[in-house]
């Protein structure tokens, strides 16, 4: 009987749940099991022990959980409990794209490490899970000029952090303050903020979506700096978010 955080995974005490969910990530918890971080439409951000072993007779099989699969599931679920169960997985979605082209490949696996660090204390949140759902199966779609779509992606999810960046007066000149989240004609009284040279970069940000996101021409480097400046945003703004892993390979891609 496996016992995780105080809590037996097989109490008989328990609710099975349907619901859908976007995996994060994978990690190994011993040789038998793993632990797969998923955000959940019904129960946000969750974590779920799945069998190491593949078969034909096994169930649930480890190929599923691929970083920004979409998969419908029925759980387990106690509120106090840190691992949840698994009882059935199946792709709700399949993700040829994703998982063979090494481009969409390498964003995959930093947006899903981005949101795992992200939404990690996060609660029920459908209307953020629908628009992550959407972006996976427009990623998965785009045939070409997909990027910018890392960063059309953590624009538009910071509408549903409440950190969207004030945009308005967004001209030359102007220091954007990173902390405040607004262009500044004066530089602020601390020292996060981009001088008007760095913020030129950001005023054409606002425009930026899935639509449209071919039409942005950035070099790799301007590229790569956006990141940057958007990742010092981010950390300004949520508590304790670290360095990325999986960011050194996406700058190879872009």
């Amino acid at each position: 009987m496996l016992r995780v955080s105080g809590h037996f995974l097989n109490s008989p005490k328990f609710m099975l749940h349907k619901t859908e969910g976007v995996v994060l990530s994978t990690l190994k918890y011993s040789d038998r099991y793993a632990i797969t971080h998923v955000f959940t439409r019904e129960f946000g951000s969750t974590s779920y022990l799945i069998p190491l072993v593949n078969s034909k007779k096994t169930k649930i099989k480890n190929s599923l959980f691929f970083p920004f699969s979409v998969l419908k599931m029925e759980v387990e679920h106690l509120p106090l409990r840190d691992i949840q169960k698994l009882k059935e997985v199946e792709r709700l979605f399949p993700l040829y794209e994703v998982c063979t082209n090494m481009s969409k490949v390498s964003v995959a696996f930093f947006l899903s490490e981005f949101l795992h660090k992200v939404l990690r204390e996060s609660d029920n949140n459908e209307i953020l899970y629908q628009y992550i759902k959407n972006s996976i199966e427009t990623l998965e779609e785009t045939e070409r000029g997909f990027a910018n779509f890392h960063i059309a992606f953590m624009i538009g999810l910071t509408r549903f952090l409440g950190i969207y960046p004030n945009w308005e007066g967004a001209r030359q000149g102007k220091y954007f303050d990173l902390m405040n989240g607004e262009f500044r004609d004066n530089i602020p009284l601390h020292t996060h903020y981009l001088k008007p040279e760095e913020s030129s970069y950001l005023k054409y940000l606002s425009r930026i979506n899935y639509a449209n996101m071919y039409r942005f021409r950035f070099s790799r480097d301007d590229r790569n700096l956006i990141i940057d400046y958007l990742l010092d945003y981010y950390r300004l703004h949520l508590y304790n978010f670290p360095n990325l892993k999986s960011l050194d390979v996406l700058r190879e891609m872009f």
